[in-house]
């Protein structure tokens, strides 16, 4: 698609390079957004350029019309095959189709009235063992090994840890890479199915296709079984689209029936067809069986043309072949939910793997591949990395661990986060063990047992302890008074032991000198600064919006204060609003000179005489006045947005890990 954006749009084409071409630009868009369909318009007016001939005005589908999109592509699909039927007519021995019947299906079903000597099972029991890398269209019949519930009895979510034999499969993977999974309808709904469309599951068939070079549906063996056809095929349990709806009005004979799935599959019935079908995820098997006339009566030959085939699931590999050998890992959340039906809504491909016992007679064999992943890892042994996995969403960082450890790669650090310890916490015992040996720093975070602001407040703390080294002195001078005031408001934190040995170790540059106003290196050997801090941090108030009263207790909390110079305290006559009460604020601070010799902004390390110097430029007239104490006030605002600039990019950052989990 880049390709093609950067090959229309070169300035060297001629502006006659399409003048022999008809074109149609169909755009989909929400009028909601500035640039509503802004793709399809510069498409439009671009092929314009360069010669083409327009058939029709670009169809904008709008998806906040009442009617959606198809309200503007219905009737502008109908004007296109209009303008196309009179400058391309169909030959005159070629009848033409009415409208309501449907088009000639892609394969013909052929029944075998014997049964041939090689069934489908052992034409997938023969690819077991291929001879190169499994694929979507060769994929391993891997034996099922354990499966098992990792989350607590009382958990309302089942999530299974299960594990695959790869042995003698050409599988290789490392960590981030993602396995593949083709999943199979359960008994009862491919039973149901063949009830409810009068098939026999234990019929063989083959496949021709109607028109020559059309090639056979990829992973369908021939002969096949109906059964073979519908469980491990046919997507019976997606939701079906407009299209099906489509396609089974024209196979329908039944009026009734006929007339309502008409309905459903016009623009005007899609609100209809939005609360009967997608609103409460009914799936094509129950679309069937709510139409039962016309399904008993659904062609066999239109079987793969009405219902889409099974997808893949993709997974995130949770084991290393250096910790596991032979084996694959996977953790997988069963998806259960109810809507407004009776039935509960289950997820395929999780809940067919929950029900696959390996204990059960025969072996169990799951379908699947590998591909690599998106998620790319630090190879270099030296290089620190920070890993945030929330829920089942850690399985990828869990393979990463335990090749890294294989390596004697440190420098491991896990935010993991779930709703309670004791229900859904995975691999609690295998991450405790490698803290232990100093492989892992693991930092929990449990939604349940704690409040929401307890929980921000945690992270925060241990993002901090763990980012503290890889700080430059300049970031550690900003995050420093965010770190004390976490510190003073919530001492309660898992790792409060961490953050006083932190502040009151050997950290220290001279950079942060600026830091304590009060610290002198004749009284304070190293790292007295630190420590002296650390003593006032109970002094320190929860912060206030009152940002005099705020600023007054930060300055009292720096430790015993100098006498101040009495001899030039002059009174402030307050002026008119807003500069008498800025100017009573800066009062205290801002005398002759500075408590302690310095600028007392507590928010902003700034130079020591710009404090002195936008104060005393107040003296200087009624304009000088103003300007110097708005210059001190837009200071401490800045200053109060660089140091809470942390606070508000995590606050940010929980939000959309918070969105991502729901």
């Amino acid at each position: 698609m880049k390709n093609f954006w950067r090959f229309i749009f070169r300035k060297s084409l001629p502006s006659s390079s399409l003048c022999q071409m008809d074109f149609a630009v169909l755009g989909l868009g929400d009028s909601s957004y500035a640039k509503f369909n802004f793709v399809a318009k510069k498409l439009h007016r671009r092929l314009l350029q360069l010669g083409g001939s327009a058939l029709l005005p670009p169809c904008l589908g709008d998806d906040q019309h009442e009617l959606g999109p198809d309200a503007a592509i219905d009737p502008w699909v109908g004007d296109l095959w209009e303008k196309i039927m009179v400058m391309y007519p169909v030959p005159l021995d070629i009848p033409e189709i009415p409208h309501g019947v449907p088009l000639p299906s892609k394969f013909i079903f052929q029944f075998l009235q014997e049964v041939p000597s090689i069934g489908a099972e052992e034409l997938n029991i023969a690819s077991s063992a291929p001879q190169t890398p499994p694929s979507e269209l060769q994929p391993f019949l891997a034996p099922v090994i354990t499966n098992q519930r990792v989350t607590g009895p009382q958990h309302f979510q089942d999530v299974r840890l299960i594990e695959f034999d790869i042995t003698d499969s050409n599988i290789s993977f490392a960590a981030g890479d993602v396995v593949f999974i083709l999943p199979s309808n359960s008994e009862a709904h491919t039973q149901q199915f063949c009830q409810v469309l009068c098939l026999d599951p234990n019929q063989f068939f083959t496949l021709k296709p109607r028109e020559p070079g059309v090639p056979d549906p990829p992973g369908l063996p021939q002969p096949c079984t109906v059964w073979n056809l519908v469980s491990q095929y046919l997507d019976i349990a997606s939701v079906p689209r407009r299209s099906f709806f489509e396609l089974l009005a024209c196979l329908s004979q039944h009026a009734l029936e006929r007339e309502k799935l008409l309905e459903l599959s016009s623009a005007r019935g899609q609100e209809e067809l939005w609360e009967y079908c997608s609103r409460p995820r009914r799936t094509i098997l129950e679309v069937l069986c709510d139409f039962p006339h016309t399904a008993g009566a659904i062609p066999p030959d239109y079987l793969l043309d009405l219902i889409p085939r099974i997808r893949p699931r993709a997974f995130s590999i949770a084991s290393s072949l250096l910790a596991h050998p032979r084996r694959l890992q996977i953790l997988v959340a069963v998806v259960k939910y109810q809507t407004r039906l009776k039935e509960p809504r289950h997820g395929l491909c999780s809940s067919w793997l929950a029900s696959l016992n390996p204990g059960q007679a025969g072996p169990v064999r799951v379908p699947l591949w590998v591909r690599p992943g998106s998620l790319v890892f630090p190879k270099t042994p030296d290089t620190p990395i920070i890993m945030v996995g929330a829920g089942t969403g850690v399985a990828p960082f869990r393979a990463a661990i335990q090749e890294r450890v294989a390596h004697g790669q440190t420098g491991n650090f896990l935010f993991f986060g779930c709703r309670q310890r004791d229900q859904d916490f995975y691999w609690q015992t295998e991450w405790q063990k490698l803290e232990q040996k100093g492989w892992l720093t693991l930092v929990t975070a449990f939604s349940r047992e704690q409040s929401s602001w307890s929980l921000r407040l945690r992270i925060l703390t241990s993002v901090l302890v763990v980012t503290w080294d890889l700080m430059t002195p300049a970031l550690c001078l900003l995050v420093h008074p965010v770190l004390l005031w976490v510190l003073s408001s919530w001492t309660h934190c898992a790792s409060y032991q961490q953050m006083e040995r932190m502040i009151s170790g050997p950290l220290w540059v001279p950079e942060l000198q600026t830091v304590n106003r009060n610290w002198r290196p004749e009284t304070h050997p190293l790292p007295g600064p630190w420590s002296q801090l650390w003593k006032s941090r109970k002094k320190t108030p929860m912060l206030e919006w009152e940002i005099c009263q705020l600023q007054e207790e930060l300055l009292r909390a720096d430790g015993p204060q100098r006498p101040m110079r009495t001899a030039s305290v002059t009174a402030l006559h307050p002026g008119p609003w807003p500069w008498g009460p800025l100017e009573h604020r800066y009062q205290l601070r801002f005398l002759a000179g500075p408590v302690g010799g310095r600028s007392c902004l507590p928010f902003l390390p700034c130079p020591p005489s710009l404090g002195t110097w936008l104060w005393a430029l107040r003296e200087r007239g009624p304009c000088a006045r103003r300007l110097s104490l708005l210059s001190l006030l837009v200071l401490e605002l800045l200053g109060l947005v660089v140091i809470f600039m942390p606070l508000l990019l995590l606050g940010v950052l929980f939000m959309l890990l918070d969105r991502s989990t729901h």
